[in-house]
């Protein structure tokens, strides 16, 4: 096989890419919005609208490139409620969605213990077990006629190969579904009485079967081609690197979420009020993770977008110390109760001095996850911080530790997706980020440090 078709949908934007396994890159790419639609019980994603960008991009790209075959990647904390015809029981929630916080303490009692799952609890739906047990509750006649839950890459498997499933990575991801130590279904999947309703559990590279006529007169791309089960975003930014670079390393996949995730890293105790968390990977295997919502907390602070920044301005920002303190957004992250604070007014600061100020924040938010989760060895950081210098330059000075630019398309994630494949070989195309930091940037960021720190006491 030599070109796979990726559906890669993340929590913003959706894109189906076109990876050439021999350069192992993308060469071609569809993309739209991936908006919520609040018509409805609530709030959820527009499944169709979605399945008819697909089926046309795929359609499309293959003009241009026969595929040979389908890999699937989806943002995390989304399960599909299906009913016995494989259609849509419930919508398909947006795990931003405030409704799983109405039964808050009835879902704590009956929620496994960190120490089961890895799984912080984190508000929303962004626990998946949240999610289902509010569903159940608030629409019990909806509810009545699931006859199947599907993890959400394996939902857009199932349209094109009728086969349901779920996979280890999605059930892995801070869900409260999965025992991540005993490889099988948590205590929570019991009690409530949902194991038979999951999906059989797959492995990522599985095929799950050939593209079916439905699916082939649909986007026009010949039926029975290859079809694999898919994976969890963030895991496909760690798959290349996991299957080429010997351990310990980190990996900082940059998107809306920044997640964090440290093969080999040192044994620490996971903080599960810090959203520290065990995700599993594509092999099967417990890694010590961390996140915060980094891409939104940019695209609040700097909606004019990253531009390069002079080094003058940088080091001027550090000589000053103008910190951002955290946490934008609040609710998740390293210091969830946090309000956010500006050292200096940010009315004060100029375009280029706010930005220096955002991507340094961000910096130290990165340096922070790592510390909490034991990582050690490099850095890579996958996806759009991967472009952005004033970021890289205060990591490195934050942590000590190398640091190595990935890909800056997306997070990385069609790559990772596209390893999937029978036969492909992971390739990692890095470059050392090699610069001469000043050492105003590593005063910066201890002070930075005792100050957040200092108001993570106070605020508890």
């Amino acid at each position: 096989m030599k070109t796979v078709a990726v559906i890669d949908i993340g929590k913003t934007n959706a894109k189906v890419a076109l990876v050439d396994l021999d350069r192992f890159e993308e060469i071609a790419v569809r993309k739209t919005a991936n908006t919520a639609s609040t018509d409805g019980l609530y709030p959820h994603f527009d499944v169709e609208h979605l399945w008819r960008f697909i089926t046309r991009s795929l359609g499309e790209l293959n003009a241009e490139r026969a595929i040979d075959s389908i890999s699937v990647t989806t943002h995390g904390a989304t399960a599909v409620l299906l009913d016995v015809n494989g259609d849509l029981a419930l919508p398909l929630l947006d795990y931003e969605h405030t409704g799983p916080d109405d039964l808050t303490a009835e879902y704590n009692r009956v929620r496994p213990p960190f120490a089961e799952t890895g799984a912080a609890r984190l508000p929303m739906g962004l626990n998946i077990g949240a999610q289902i047990y509010w569903q159940q509750q608030t629409f019990p006649d909806a509810f009545a006629r699931v006859a199947s839950i599907v993890t959400y890459p394996q939902y857009w498997s199932y349209r094109l190969s009728g086969v349901q499933s779920c996979e280890l990575t999605s059930l892995g991801c801070h869900t409260d579904l999965w025992n991540p130590y005993a490889a099988n279904f948590s205590s929570l999947v019991d009690s409530q009485g949902w194991l038979s309703l999951f999906a059989p559990v797959r492995r990522a590279g599985d095929i799950l079967g050939g593209l079916t006529e439905q699916a082939a007169e649909a986007s026009g791309l010949p039926a029975g081609l290859p079809v694999y089960c898919g994976i969890h975003d963030s895991n496909a930014s760690l798959l290349p690197h996991l299957l080429s670079r010997p351990a310990p390393f980190s990996v900082i996949s940059t998107g809306t979420w920044v997640v964090l995730m440290a093969p080999g890293a040192r044994k620490v105790e996971l903080d599960e009020a810090r959203d520290t968390l065990i995700n599993v990977n594509a092999l099967g295997n417990p890694v010590p993770s961390a996140r915060f919502m980094g891409g939104r907390a940019f695209s609040m602070l700097m909606p004019e977008g990253n531009v390069p920044l002079s080094l003058e301005t940088e080091q001027a920002v550090a000589a000053a110390q103008w910190m951002l303190l955290p946490s934008i957004p609040e609710g998740s992250g390293p210091y969830p109760k946090q309000k956010p604070r500006w050292t200096r007014r940010e009315a004060e600061l100029s375009f280029a001095e706010r930005l220096a100020v955002v991507s340094f924040h961000l910096a130290l938010m990165t340096a922070t996850c790592l510390d909490l989760i034991g990582a050690d060895g490099d850095i890579v950081v996958e996806g759009p911080f991967a472009a952005n210098a004033a970021y890289l330059r205060m990591l490195g000075a934050a942590t000590g530790r190398p640091v190595v630019i990935g890909s800056q398309s997306a997070t990385g994630t069609s790559l990772g997706a596209a390893c999937l494949v029978e036969g492909a070989q992971a390739q990692v195309h890095t470059v050392a980020f090699v610069v001469d930091v000043p050492e105003s940037y590593a005063a910066y960021a201890a002070a930075w440090k005792v100050l957040a720190e200092k108001a993570l006491k106070d605020a508890a």
